[in-house]
């Protein structure tokens, strides 16, 4: 009788996840890790969840990873909140780059110009997170995003001559960061 009184008493005391924000692909909710595990705490119907979620984000570029607030209700449904895609995204779709700095501080990865860093700016400033901050506020934090990131922010966008010259040294760079990247794998597989 008192080991139930002890059961029923930590059984009272097991709060369950009620909210959760993830980085989610647009069109790929999946049951698999991280975000099945995550939804299986909360006790929230996986397969629901991942056909409800792929529904709502039909009219996104699948494979865009969406912030996504995913919050339990007292019934056990749910609702599903989308925010903007990341920031990161945006800068690097500005500056026509697929892959960020190894080393941020040395490299340049792509040119963005501060027009870019103020449209990002206006879509972004709707998130939650950016509501109490004016939108130079938040103009500064991407240009910092954007070095982070390896971009070089700049007040006019470069001529077409000097984009493709920048673009050419780019594509080498990138070939020669894989085969280093190759060779460095390769070592470490004849070690083992």
């Amino acid at each position: 009788m008192a080991a139930r009184k002890a059961v029923a008493q930590v059984a009272e005391k097991v709060k369950r996840k009620t909210f959760l924000s993830a980085l989610i692909p647009a069109g790929k909710a999946t049951p698999a890790p991280p975000l099945g595990p995550e939804l299986g705490q909360m006790q929230i119907q996986i397969a629901a969840f991942c056909k409800d979620f792929n529904e709502k984000t039909a009219h996104i570029k699948p494979g865009i990873k969406i912030r996504t607030e995913i919050t339990l209700n007292p019934d056990r449904s749910y609702s599903i909140k989308l925010l903007n895609p990341i920031t990161s995204y945006f800068l690097m779709q500005a500056a026509g780059c697929q892959k960020g700095a190894v080393k941020s501080s040395k490299q340049v990865t792509g040119i963005i110009s501060l027009k870019h860093i103020y449209e990002i700016a206006k879509i972004k400033s709707q998130d939650p997170c950016f509501a109490c901050m004016t939108l130079e506020q938040i103009c500064n934090t991407f240009i910092g995003c954007a070095h982070t990131i390896g971009l070089k922010v700049v007040r006019h966008p470069p001529s077409v001559e000097e984009l493709r010259e920048f673009l050419t040294k780019r594509a080498e760079e990138i070939a020669q960061e894989d085969k280093e990247l190759e060779e460095t794998r390769i070592s470490k597989m004849l070690r083992l």
